[in-house]
């Protein structure tokens, strides 16, 4: 049983909606984005910056391919909408006509590419920076010594972005948790989400494991090539 926005109480039934795959790469992104911070504080521990680095890019490239090939609800088809539908759906948030989405919301769906989007520059813009003192990113040394240092400035400045899309993320779940009564971390675990009984909506059918531990083994394959071979 949950409640809605004004309160009633409405059955509920739990639909699958987050595959293992979805489930392992957020969490995974909070902990990689906790540990680049951490070791970015000191110089000594730059190289595990770097490793965690590559990582991060490594888990956005499965992200990417999983965005395409894995279960619909992580198809950027199934959540990425046009302005109109955006508009839409924050017009009827904030109008008492709050619509509930199995998977991510129009809205909810331009924040995860946004997050996407700055993280991937933060993992890219990292090959080419360094710390000033002792490390350089694989790539620094194809760029000249300013271009390395301006990269570097703007990976720093990034950083202070992500911080923001992160704190309006956070914002927004417990807006959804506390004002429109939608849990949306617990489905973020279990991978299912208590619905109304009621709502048109269909659980999702989840991808095969082998697809996704194929995908994730092309990710990291690629990611070590690159920085292996191309410097």
């Amino acid at each position: 049983m949950i409640k809605n926005s004004n309160k009633e109480v409405l059955s509920t039934v739990k639909l699958k909606v987050w595959d293992l795959p979805v489930r392992l790469f957020h969490w995974l992104l909070v902990a990689l984005l906790v540990g680049l911070w951490w070791t970015s504080q000191d110089v000594m521990t730059m190289n595990w910056h770097m490793y965690l680095g590559y990582a991060l890019l490594a888990l956005l490239l499965f992200r990417v391919l999983w965005g395409i090939f894995g279960s619909r609800s992580a198809r950027f088809t199934d959540f990425v909408r046009g302005p109109i539908s955006v508009f839409r759906y924050v017009k009827g948030l904030f109008s008492g006509e709050h619509r509930i989405h199995l998977g991510h919301n129009p809205l909810g769906g331009w924040s995860v590419i946004a997050l996407m989007a700055a993280l991937t520059f933060q993992g890219i813009s990292g090959l080419f920076a360094n710390d000033q003192i002792f490390n350089r990113g694989p790539f620094a040394r194809s760029v000249s010594s300013s271009t390395s240092d301006l990269v570097t400035t703007l990976h720093k400045s990034n950083f202070d972005l992500i911080l923001i899309l992160v704190g309006i993320h956070i914002a927004a779940i417990l807006f959804y948790r506390f004002v429109k009564r939608d849990d949306l971390v617990k489905p973020m675990i279990t991978g299912r989400k208590a619905v109304p009984a009621n709502a048109d909506l269909k659980e999702v059918v989840f991808a095969q494991l082998w697809l996704a531990a194929l995908l994730a083994s092309v990710s990291a394959g690629v990611v070590w090539a690159v920085i292996t071979y191309l410097p």
